[in-house]
């Protein structure tokens, strides 16, 4: 994701959010819609109608995108499969997984419920737009999503992986060579492929006059295709490598702590500024956790007070989203930090504080794990 996402709402009980990227490009299917598709398909209307079609037409849109990964999220739990939530993001819209599907057969139709949702959604708004007792504007705006959707479909039917297809053609060589990992490798290499089909296809496009706003889009879409299934195939390597593991393993079991009595700009010049963390655990001498304190909250206390202002006073209680047992798996703690966005997490039992955790070191050993092991 390209920022911290923003909850919607709940649908039988998975979370719906939509990354800061998602606005950019409801801007822009709205913008095409309004001042481009619809005025060519029903010409002589006005401005405002064209507007009003094009808003509606887009948040349609976008609950198509959320029902094809809905159908996506609703199969996965039918086979077992935790789903964190449903993300709407500049490309689409995804549905997140926090581990690996258990069989091909559940890989298989997982990733064919969203195409299908997809063809279904389809053939909702082609039959909804041709009742003619409707408003023209009305069987204009069915008509055009029943087109998109339909090409949503079709396009993530394409064998390239991360998208659906992609997925299918894992769960098919998967249960063919009985190796999760060599399907990954090999629909992952197909995926990154078609990524740069889509790249060269773009700029062509963009070199044609009139192309170069649906040639910038499509390279970006091809980029963002051949980086997606490079990182699932890591991901899937990284997962390999840590499920299992708990995270005592790799922490540092003697953290920098800061004494509670010190003043803010002890904190800033002795902490921050030398050992460069953004959140520092506050404990006393027995090792006992009393707290956290982060660079954000020195951030928005003012200058003039760091030196009268105590760590103590500005300390807040550890949540969980700083924190992990002794035995937690060290994948669930990757997870953990990747939604966060923190670096750092702290190991403790009950009050006490064991060590810290750090992505840093996580990495490490997955990089030191690969070079031994090969990938």
């Amino acid at each position: 994701m390209f920022g911290r996402a923003i909850t919607l709402f709940k649908v039988f009980g998975f979370t719906v959010r939509i990354d800061p990227s998602w606005f950019i490009v409801a801007v822009l299917v709205t913008w095409t819609f309004a001042t481009s598709v619809f005025p060519q398909h029903l010409p002589g209307q006005r401005p405002t109608t064209y507007w009003l079609m094009g808003l509606s037409g887009a948040l349609i849109f976008f609950l198509s995108v959320v029902l094809h990964e809905l159908s996506h999220s609703l199969v996965a739990r039918r086979y077992g499969v935790e789903m964190r939530g449903i993300t709407l993001f500049i490309f689409g819209g995804i549905a997140e997984m926090s581990g690996e599907v258990p069989s091909p057969r559940s890989e298989f139709f997982i990733a064919a419920a969203g195409p299908v949702a997809s063809f279904v959604i389809a053939l909702v708004c082609r039959g909804a737009g041709s009742i003619s007792s409707w408003p023209a504007p009305v069987i204009t705006v069915l008509l055009q999503l029943s087109y998109l959707n339909l090409g949503l479909a079709i396009f993530n039917l394409v064998p390239s992986f991360p998208l659906d297809g992609g997925r299918i053609l894992r769960s098919i060589l998967w249960g063919w060579k009985k190796s999760l990992r060599w399907a990954t490798r090999v629909s992952a290499a197909i995926g990154g492929g078609f990524g740069l089909l889509l790249m060269g296809l773009g700029v062509a496009m963009a070199l044609v006059p009139g192309g170069l706003y649906g040639g910038i889009w499509l390279f970006l879409i091809g980029l963002f295709v051949r980086n997606a299934a490079a990182m699932s195939y890591q991901q899937l390597l990284l997962r390999r490598a840590l499920a299992g593991e708990p995270v005592s393993r790799f922490m540092h079991p003697d953290p920098v702590t800061v004494p509670r009595a010190i003043s803010v700009l002890d904190l800033v010049q002795d902490y921050i500024y030398r050992y460069h963390f953004k959140m520092f655990p506050v404990a006393d001498d027995s090792g006992r956790l009393l707290g956290c304190v982060t660079s954000r909250q020195v951030r928005a206390l003012p200058r003039d007070e760091w030196d009268r202002q105590t760590v103590g006073a500005l300390a807040e209680r550890c949540g969980p989203e700083n924190t992990v047992q002794p035995d937690t798996d060290a994948m669930e703690a990757l997870s953990r930090m990747s939604r966060s966005g923190a670096s750092r997490l702290m190991v403790v039992d009950g009050d006490r504080l064991l060590g810290i955790l750090s992505l840093k070191d996580l990495l490490r050993f997955f990089s030191l794990k690969v070079e031994l092991e090969g990938a």
